[in-house]
């Protein structure tokens, strides 16, 4: 099995709060670092009742500070809605306090409205900017020459390692050209999926970051005792996909029994163009099912993220996927790519 992470997305269930969601992050992430995960990425969204996530620097402290040895990291932050300069010194911070443990992805969608886009101060069009965003922030992540007009302190000379996100072509080849390693979203987007990974593999040019290329693919996982629990708690993210394109966004729902007849044949459609990556079942079922996907997708890393209503039962899936992986693992990703340290 190749190496093994974590996307959160920092889920608030149906009647708490953030305060618990953020708890059951961290917890997840102790328990994630014990069962041999690599990493664990906390993902930036604004104006969403169910993701405590916004303040996506401040709970990557968070969770680091409660762990000792896993990678914490951003995956990722929409770098439209920041300044280069602040990000670079929001993760400069980190790595000062956590050295050899933050990662950094950027995304190039605000993960949010466009009202929202605007309540940030940011510009709409901030996505036209991405490329040159992001050769501002390595920069700033560079040696310290002492010639710098600007420098992010901390940060400069610290080397983050910085990832491209994408669910299209675009980062994917963005981070052919930049020689960064790059990470795919097929948890909600995989209709690109193989397009993208084609073109990042055969543009990409090695750099002073990464030799060769690097894949890592976050996909949708949820493990259970049978099949049929499994598929009983897969829905509360469906619920949580249909409710969001029906315009109401709200807390994560808990799973119920009945949710096929619930949905339009057209919202049906939708959940199968978003979702229909995911693997859902028990520990045979998600075997083959991740072992398929990686084959299909020869990907160097897999990222799984699991929105699960009831806490015991999202640390037991992950649980499950630990145990498939084998038992080498997790002594093998310290010889990953230079780039994804």
């Amino acid at each position: 099995m190749i190496p093994l992470s974590v996307l959160d997305l920092a889920p608030v269930p149906a009647g708490e709060d953030a305060a618990h969601a953020l708890r059951n992050s961290r917890d997840l992430a102790q328990h994630a670092e014990r069962w041999g995960f690599k990493r664990y990425w906390i993902a930036e969204h604004h104006n969403m009742p169910g993701i405590a996530s916004a303040a996506t620097a401040v709970v990557i402290g968070y969770v680091a500070a409660g762990t000792s040895t896993i990678r914490v990291g951003a995956g990722g932050v929409m770098l439209p809605n920041h300044a280069p300069l602040v990000v670079a010194e929001q993760f400069g911070t980190l790595e000062s306090l956590y050295p050899g443990r933050i990662d950094l992805g950027l995304g190039r969608a605000p993960g949010t409205d466009q009202l929202t886009v605007r309540a940030l101060r940011r510009d709409a069009a901030g996505a036209e900017t991405f490329p040159s965003d992001v050769v501002e922030l390595l920069y700033y992540f560079g040696a310290d020459t002492g010639q710098q007009a600007v420098r992010a302190i901390p940060g400069a000379g610290l080397n983050v390692p910085v990832w491209l996100l994408g669910s299209s072509l675009f980062s994917a080849e963005l981070a052919a050209a930049l020689g960064l390693p790059f990470a795919f979203a097929s948890h909600f987007a995989p209709q690109y999926l193989h397009q993208a990974l084609q073109a990042y593999r055969t543009r990409f040019r090695p750099s002073e970051f990464l030799e060769r290329p690097y894949v890592m693919v976050c996909l949708n996982v949820v493990a259970a005792e049978t099949d049929a629990e499994a598929a009983f708690l897969f829905t509360s993210v469906q619920q949580a996909f249909v409710n969001l394109r029906r315009g109401r966004a709200g807390q994560l729902p808990p799973p119920v029994h009945d949710f096929g007849g619930s949905v339009s044949v057209q919202e049906r459609r939708g959940l199968e163009a978003a979702l229909g990556e995911a693997v859902v079942g028990a520990r045979e079922t998600v075997q083959a099912g991740i072992e398929r996907f990686v084959a299909q997708t020869a990907a160097d890393e897999l990222m799984i993220t699991a929105q699960i209503f009831d806490h015991a039962a999202r640390l037991r899936s992950y649980e499950i996927v630990a145990k498939l992986a084998a038992p080498g693992a997790a002594d093998a990703t310290a010889q990953a790519g230079k780039g994804t340290r």
